[in-house]
């Protein structure tokens, strides 16, 4: 079975086509910088590997052009989009609707666009991807994967919100929490490693995603207990664009006594805010750059990521009394050897140690970068999406 993974993120499409049960990639490759003056596109198969910088404006160009690479006469893996049985797609946000893999139809599109409110950088993307895929590969069946199913195991003490009970009841507002299909894929491989390495168990290990979007997930036993983001994707850590915690007054400041409107404070809070408020940029490869060259702005900013990541990795600490292990994924996580120093920078109380040479090291494979007498493991574990993705399409189409 041939399946095309579609994962669109806030400023990326990832793709990936796949052959199952084999787990066989016959194809992968990355768009980012969407929306900027340019982007960089990468494709890559067993012959080829092409990288272009380009103009994408949206995901709709970003995923028309991913269609036409792998149809391609000379560099395509693919004749005919018959040949294709399933696209995979990753949707950010399925409310309380959806708790599981689902066959995409009328209703589903539906039910992901009304909830484009609660996941205005995603959703929208997640469903034009879904449009394009249905046109371009009209034979194959399209399946929703989505990044809340894997935190329905989120206990009620801490999913609830302190309001009124009607709330949760009646409106199902609630801490869903996102970045599910990358958790669940480090961590399975993290407690695999921790346990083919004769190390413990992993049943207490927090999973840190960095990327233009982040987010922590503090898992016990397999089963995500508690998580950074909640009933949107912009609270928690601090992101590309997106805020993350903040105390509720400033929004009533900024509306009754600014003038602000309420659709100027939510853009202003998911688009214009975190990295690129407080530096002018929102690739931290940019903001790693200039805060090499003396910007203090930089600086700071990179400053404050850490100081929030150590923060909730001595709340998930707590809550999971006790840690055996710390993962670093995702875009920045796996690549900025810069912030994961500064997120285990003073954590000798958490039995966190970092071994500065091991942190330099690039690799694809999971890796330790931790001192020998550490007693908390820092992995850095390169997050596959894509294949949990294609996991979850192969095993619903299948049984």
């Amino acid at each position: 079975m041939k399946i095309v993974i579609i994962n669109s993120g806030s400023s990326s499409i990832k793709y990936q086509l796949i052959s199952m049960p084999a787990n066989e990639v016959i194809c992968s490759g990355m768009i980012d910088r969407i929306g900027l003056e340019t982007s960089n596109l990468t494709y890559v198969t067993d012959t080829t590997k092409l990288e272009e910088n380009v103009p994408i404006a949206n995901h709709k160009i970003g995923l028309e052009k991913i269609a036409q690479l792998l149809l391609d006469e000379t560099v395509g893996v693919i004749t005919s989009t018959a040949e294709i049985d399933a696209v995979g797609h990753r949707v950010v946000h399925g409310g309380s609707a959806f708790s599981n893999t689902v066959i995409i139809t009328a209703a589903v599109k539906d039910k992901i666009r009304q909830l484009f409110e609660l996941a205005p950088l995603h959703n929208p993307a997640n469903l034009e991807g879904i449009i394009v895929a249905e046109a371009i590969f009209s034979g194959a069946k399209q399946v929703a994967v989505f990044d809340t199913a894997f935190h329905q195991t989120i206990p009620v003490v801490a999913h609830k919100y302190a309001i009124p009970n009607y709330l949760l009841t009646e409106n199902k507002i609630r801490v869903y929490g996102f970045h599910g299909t990358s958790h669940k894929y480090v961590s399975e491989n993290a407690i695999q490693y921790l346990k083919q390495n004769s190390l413990n168990k992993g049943s207490r290990i927090i999973t840190i995603h960095l990327g233009n979007g982040c987010s922590m997930t503090a898992i016990k036993d397999g089963k995500s207990i508690d998580h950074t983001l909640g009933f949107g994707p912009m609270n928690g850590l601090i992101m590309g664009t997106r805020s993350g915690d903040l105390d509720q007054s400033v929004i009533f400041y900024l509306v009754n006594t600014l003038g602000y409107s309420l659709e100027a404070v939510n853009t202003m809070l998911q688009k214009q805010s975190g990295m690129l408020g407080l530096t002018g940029y929102s690739d931290l490869r940019d903001i790693e750059a200039n805060a090499e060259n003396g910007n203090a702005d930089c600086q700071l900013a990179l400053a404050m990521n850490a100081y929030r990541i150590k923060k909730y990795i001595g709340s998930y600490t707590a809550v999971l009394n006790g840690l055996d292990a710390i993962i670093f994924t995702a875009g920045i996580g796996e690549n900025s050897s810069y912030i994961r120093k500064l997120v285990c920078t003073d954590m000798d109380y958490f039995g966190i140690k970092l071994d500065e040479s091991k942190n330099e090291i690039r690799s694809k494979a999971i890796r330790e970068i931790n001192t020998e007498d550490s007693k908390t493991k820092i992995l850095v574990i390169p997050t596959n999406e894509e294949i949990e993705i294609a996991n979850q399409v192969f095993e619903l189409l299948t049984t």
